[in-house]
């Protein structure tokens, strides 16, 4: 690991290794069974892409060697399933629970235990399913590589791993053999979760009937009916056709040489294939004389803001081909013309008139089939307004053909493209692989794509030459297009009820068809898989990293701390590409209490009502031209020494080209001095898009929501939270989006702004290079004396605020100011809430200690063991929820499921897994697995932007940093075992319960739970 800690301190001397030793390589050269076909420097990435192909099996490669140590891998193959059943998502499941080197059950969950990887997963789209993995260690890419071939081209594909993944029938209870029959499943599951999410089913339909011909009309991650359709027989089958080198794209990333990969490949994989004709190709989908109309339904949302008005309609337009990568380029631009931002004519046309609440939920270009489409409409409105926004969208375009672009909206698009660019992301090679694996998928060049600055040229001087050249496009593709389709969507009481219906008729035809041996088998074969399920699994086959890999010191941050215009300043070095990155902590402690609930929707608005001179669409052009985006949001922050202790505030983050500061500062000091809120209309529209998306979150974040909730009553950190990002905002959020008159709203605002945007409790911190430091402290100055007039010292609405200093070796008086509240009562309470969902989110949180206390550490490794070894085989093997676990963070130990078919079992699982630890049944091979784990995520890539932001938020320096690390390998059997009966032993705790999800009978009748 030297070469981070080298990096750290002398990138600037550092020669660009990677790259340049990529440039070495000759189109026509011979490497390992691969052949070169072309190499390309790619300047704006800071890398150079060599593209091969496999001589004996025709499989693609292409490799970016950029000077990053997070390397990545990634395969994929064109899947292109004919029906509903699911099959490429159950096959990705499956191939990860064991291969022919590495038979052990689940190698892909356990590897997450032994190795130090930065990421690990595997996905399915519409028409491919890709297996990436990241990690800094080169031993462990090797090892992780190894799984990872072996995974896909020699699976087991167990009948045994098909049931637990797919779907399967089993007494509901296992053991009984007298208890009903029903379906379960992994995918089973997951999918019914995924289809209680409305605008998941309209994104569905809406794809399924636009491409009605071939791959696209049908549902690749299973349609929750269609799935008990599958045999392990078919899921076979299509692993031998579509899992093959001839149908696989290899991609690497990062700073390890390419040989040392191909050889592995060339060794472990392909050498053992032929060549074969896959036949996966997707031919276009044939073009449409007239448009189309359909309509589906859906279930009813709770937590609409207007539960009147619930309707989804939406046009969509069939594009051309996503391999035309200038053409892609051209609608994905033109798309954020036509939709991004109150600036743009849709916004104008459809959100203003607030109709309905926000666009679709399918919105803009999309290139993710092997042909585009664009989608334009409207949520959350009433189904009498369909055919006025039908009309609304035709006469948009006529008037977008008539008058075009504003020169300087353009401009902003590409600035926008320009900081992308120069972004530092840490996962920057699982972003190029998620953008180039669809274009690449259906044969276009990706080499192609990575040259976004060609793409820029092209199109600036496309508009050169014809100013209308994008009014001529939206003329072909929107205005003359024949292939279009509208589909509106409607709520429907009984949708639920319908959908429970259609399942149990399933299931009863199932049932109907077995004879009493049937039912016997599966009883046995359902003891067998609980069986298999519970044995003590032997992974020493697998390969795995050891404790003594890890880097026993972290790298040190340096950062200095100082002032400017009277406010403290964090300054840290790094290469940011010529970015600034700009952050503001404003404390809240002097806040009237009463203002609390409004401070996320004050958050959300600040930088988009207007400021100083400009009206909230100039600022947001302004915003788009001259800055990587302005954002503020709320912090809440636990005290790393005491779980009564909390810092509360508000962020500020914005970043810039340095060309760009004064532009920047300026946008700033005129929301200090000058902000906008007395646009009643402005505002109702950026309440209600809040409270839609706030509803719309809950079907994929349940398990967060259930999260907070739990830990409302055990810190006041943890109740703040609730306040400002739990159950009781979204609530807040559907009221006010409720409201008849906002007036009461607008009044509060410029009191709040007044305590928070103050310069006297505030504190900032910039990351830049060193060259562009002096330069924006200067600016920063200059931003100090704009906003001085809203500097005033105002009371602290709590009276036992502790000051803490923010250099722990330097007594200058800079300090954080943290709330303590010490005579707080920690309380144990249940909370269910009812949703319309067919799963549940279950969370229970036991109050622990803080992150510097001794036992962090332990219950840290212990949470992670518990996970992998106990509650990933109770919660997901056997209770088929799609995931579950046990974490530590600010303070507490909390236990979580994932759409889970269970609610009052899953509460069971979690105390059976407090027994399983307190019994001390884990091994010492156990710990260093969970070690691993917890390093893996310690030790995970910060970017430039975001370096020593860490420390300038709560206050832990890397001296803490490393203490806690050494606390951590310092862990033991012993330790462990202690803290599990000290703190989760049931005398000792004192925990909170929350569970949202479908009606339940149990809970209903017992009067300790809350029920919402």
């Amino acid at each position: 690991m030297m070469r981070f800690n080298a990096q750290q301190h002398s990138w600037r001397l550092k020669s660009s290794s990677a790259k340049e030793r990529a440039c070495q390589y000759q189109p026509g050269q011979k490497i390992h069974g691969f052949t070169v076909r072309e190499v390309v420097v790619v300047p704006d990435l800071f890398l150079t892409a060599v593209k091969l192909t496999h001589d004996r099996t025709g499989a693609q490669h292409l490799h970016a060697a950029r000077d990053d140590s997070n390397n990545l891998f990634s395969v994929q193959f064109r899947t292109t399933p004919m029906d509903s059943t699911g099959v490429p998502h159950i096959l990705e499941h499956t191939v990860l629970c064991g291969s022919k080197k590495f038979p052990c059950r689940d190698p892909f969950f356990k590897m997450l235990n032994r190795s130090l990887s930065t990421f690990m997963n595997a996905f399915t789209a519409s028409d491919y399913t890709m297996y990436p993995f990241s990690t800094q260690n080169g031993k462990d890419f090797q090892n992780l590589l190894s799984v990872y071939l072996d995974a896909v081209f020699f699976p087991c594909l167990r009948e045994q791993d098909f049931w637990q993944e797919g779907w399967r029938l089993e007494n509901e209870n296992p053991t009984d053999l007298n208890s009903p029959l029903v379906f379960k499943g992994v995918v089973f599951n997951e999918m019914k979760g995924a289809f209680s999410d409305n605008e998941r089913v309209y994104a569905q339909h809406l794809q399924n009937k636009l491409y009605p011909d071939h791959t696209y009309s049908v549902v690749s991650g299973g349609e929750p009916l269609a799935i008990p359709e599958l045999t392990w027989e078919q899921l076979r089958q299509f692993h031998t056709t579509h899992y093959h080198p001839s149908n696989a794209r290899f991609f690497t990333y990062g700073d390890l040489p390419l040989e040392q990969h191909l050889e592995q490949i060339e060794e472990e994989a392909l050498s053992k294939f032929e060549r074969i004709n896959p036949n996966t190709e997707v031919p276009s989908q044939p073009h449409w004389s007239s448009p189309r109309e359909d309509h589906v339904t859906c279930s009813p949302d709770a937590m609409a803001p207007d539960p009147a008005r619930q309707d989804t309609l939406c046009v969509s337009y069939l594009l051309g081909d996503i391999t035309d990568t200038f053409e892609g380029f051209t609608l994905s631009l033109l798309s954020s013309l036509m939709i991004s931002g109150p600036n743009s004519p849709f916004y104008k046309a459809l959100i203003e008139p607030k109709i309905g609440t926000d666009f679709s939920s399918v919105v803009g270009y999309d290139g993710s089939t092997k042909e585009a489409s664009f989608s334009i409409g409207l949520q959350g409105m009433a189904e009498e307004d369909r055919g006025r926004v039908k009309q609304i969208i035709s006469r948009t375009l006529d008037d977008i053909i008539e008058e075009g672009f504003e020169e300087e909206r353009i401009e902003a698009l590409l600035h926008k493209i320009e900081i992308q660019m120069k972004h530092q992301s840490t996962n920057f090679g699982l972003s190029l692989a998620s953008y180039i694996a669809s274009s690449w998928n259906h044969d276009g060049n990706p080499v192609e794509m990575l040259q976004l600055s060609n793409s820029v040229a092209e199109f600036r001087r496309a508009l050169e030459e014809n100013p209308r050249f994008l009014q001529d496009k939206v003329q072909h593709y929107f205005k003359e297009n024949t292939h279009r389709l509208t589909l509106s969507m409607s709520p429907d009481k009984a949708y639920l009820e319908k959908q429970a219906k259609a399942e149990e008729e399933k299931l009863q035809k199932k049932i109907g068809a077995l004879s009493d041996a049937d039912r016997k088998e599966i009883y046995e074969k359902g003891l067998e898989l609980l069986v298999a399920q519970s044995e003590n699994q032997d992974a020493s086959c697998l390969p795995a990293l050891k404790v003594s890999d890890i880097e026993p010191t972290m790298p040190i941050t340096p950062v200095q701390i100082s002032t400017v215009g009277g406010v403290p300043v964090q300054c840290c070095e790094q290469p940011t590409n010529g970015l600034v990155y700009f952050r503001a902590m404003c404390s809240l402690n002097t806040l009237p209490e009463d203002l609390r609930l409004y401070i996320p929707l004050f958050c959300s608005i600040i930088t988009k009502m207007g400021c100083g001179a400009l009206d909230y669409r100039q600022q947001a052009q302004q915003m788009d031209l001259r800055t990587g985006g302005m954002s503020v949001s709320p912090l809440v922050t636990a005290d790393s020494t005491q779980l009564d202790m909390y810092e509360q505030g508000v962020l500020l983050y914005s970043s810039c080209l340095d060309r760009n500061l004064p532009h920047m500062f300026q946008l700033w000091s005129d929301i200090f001095n000058s902000s906008h809120f007395d646009d009643k209309e402005r505002l109702r529209v950026l309440v209600m898009m809040s409270a839609q998306e706030l509803a719309n979150g809950i079907s994929d974040s349940g398990h967060m929501y259930a999260m907070t909730r739990a830990a409302r009553h055990l810190t006041p950190a943890g109740d703040l939270n609730e306040t400002f990002g739990g159950m009781e905002q979204v609530k807040f959020m559907k009221k006010m989006a409720e409201m008849s008159d906002l007036d009461k709203v607008i009044r509060m605002l410029p009191r709040i702004k007044k305590h928070i945007l103050n310069p006297d409790n505030m504190r900032c911190a910039i990351n830049t290079t060193p060259q562009k430091m002096s330069n924006t402290s200067a600016h920063l100055e200059t931003f100090m004396k704009d906003v001085a007039g809203t500097r005033k010292t105002r009371k602290p609405v709590r009276t036992n605020i502790i000051e803490r200093p923010l250099d722990p070796l330097d007594d200058s008086g800079l300090s954080r100011k943290l709330i303590s509240e010490l005579n707080f009562q920690p309380c144990q309470m249940k909370t269910f809430f009812q949703l319309p969902f067919p799963v549940n989110f279950v969370s229970e949180s036991i109050r622990a200690v803080p992150f510097s206390h001794e036992d962090y550490a332990s219950l840290g490794i212990l949470a992670r063991m518990m996970t992998a070894k106990f509650l990933h085989g109770e919660i997901r093997e056997k209770g088929g929820a799609y995931g579950g676990g046990a974490r530590m963070a600010g303070g507490l130990f909390t236990f979580y499921s994932y759409r889970d078919p269970n609610a009052v079992q899953t509460l069971s699982a979690f105390r059976r897994g407090v027994d399983w630890a307190k019994s001390g049944r884990f091994t010492l091979q156990d710990i260093d697995e969970a070690k691993l784990s917890v390093f893996s995520a310690v030790d995970s890539p910060v970017a430039p932007a975001s370096k020593g932001i860490g420390r300038f938020l709560s206050g832990v320096t890397d001296e803490m940093l490393q203490e806690h690390r050494e606390r951590l390998f310092a862990v033991t059997h012993k330790s462990l075992l202690d803290v599990a009966e000290r703190y989760l032993g049931a005398g000792h705790r004192t925990c909170g319960v929350a569970i949202l999800g479908p009606e339940n009978e149990t809970i209903k009748n017992d009067p300790s739970w809350i029920v919402k």
